[in-house]
């Protein structure tokens, strides 16, 4: 009796195993659709579920047509630990990473290695409003350290430094070109964050800070003119939030609550 269950399980392992290395790489899709609640999704993707490539896009339009959000095509490597709850994984893209990403460790807490990741801002505007209106372009780069995911209670906590750089930022709806460069700094701290917003250079100013609490997002900060600029600037402006008075200056308030 135990011969023909092993005689039997051996055919049934040969085949579990064939099909978990040969898995398709569209799972990845499903995965990053549910995990970005279908805003996101995977185009033209190639190779295994182990192996593969494909560009990151936003979610699939009413034709089935994903469009590219990324410059580049996005290639995985992921380690058969997998299967033993490891993770080993190799991101990599030349056109939008610095260098390749590794994460490394189990399913309840991986570290992410440090790199850049380019965002072209002119296909931002896939993502809806306010950014379709706005029609932001310039270079934005977003860079990260000692990043780390740990699960705790059902819950994904997150850990480290996030830095986006925004740099010679325009607006189709604004004649000033450039609108200025500007900094966006991330403490991650499991559930929570703290966010600042600072301009490295004009002739609009930004400047703000908030703060993730619980999965809500808050921030207070202001925008306004350089002197000489105000007219021109006027109408980007009042988009953004309402007028008020911070001393004797105008300026536009930067609420989210």
């Amino acid at each position: 009796m135990m011969k023909r269950i092993v005689w039997l399980l051996i055919p049934l392992l040969s085949v579990l195993i064939t099909i978990l290395f040969f898995l398709p790489a569209s799972w990845l899709g499903m995965v990053l659709e549910k995990q970005s609640n279908g805003r996101l999704s995977l185009g033209d993707v190639q190779g295994s579920f182990w192996t593969g490539s494909a560009f990151v896009g936003v979610a699939a339009d009413k034709n089935g047509l994903v469009t590219p959000l990324f410059p580049g095509r996005f290639g995985w490597k992921i380690s058969p630990l997998l299967l033993l709850g490891q993770l080993d994984v190799e991101l990599s893209n030349a056109q939008s990473l610095a260098q390749p990403v590794r994460l490394n460790g189990n399913f309840s807490d991986f570290y992410v290695s440090p790199s850049v990741l380019v965002l072209p801002t002119e296909r931002l505007e896939g993502l809806g409003a306010p950014l379709n209106t706005i029609g932001p372009t310039g270079k934005m780069h977003l860079s990260w350290q000692n990043l780390r995911f740990s699960r705790s209670a059902n819950q994904f906590e997150a850990h480290g430094q996030l830095q986006l750089m925004m740099t010679e930022m325009a607006s189709r709806l604004s004649p000033v070109k450039p609108l200025g460069s500007y900094e966006m700094r991330f403490d991650l701290r499991g559930l929570n964050a703290d966010v600042g917003l600072m301009t490295v250079t004009g002739p609009m100013m930004l400047s703000g800070k908030g703060a993730v609490t619980g999965g809500r997002f808050q921030f207070s900060g202001k925008a306004w003119a350089q002197e000489g600029h105000e007219a021109k600037l006027a109408n980007l402006l009042n988009l953004l939030g309402q007028r008020r008075k911070d001393g004797d200056k105008d300026v536009i308030a930067l609420e989210f609550k």
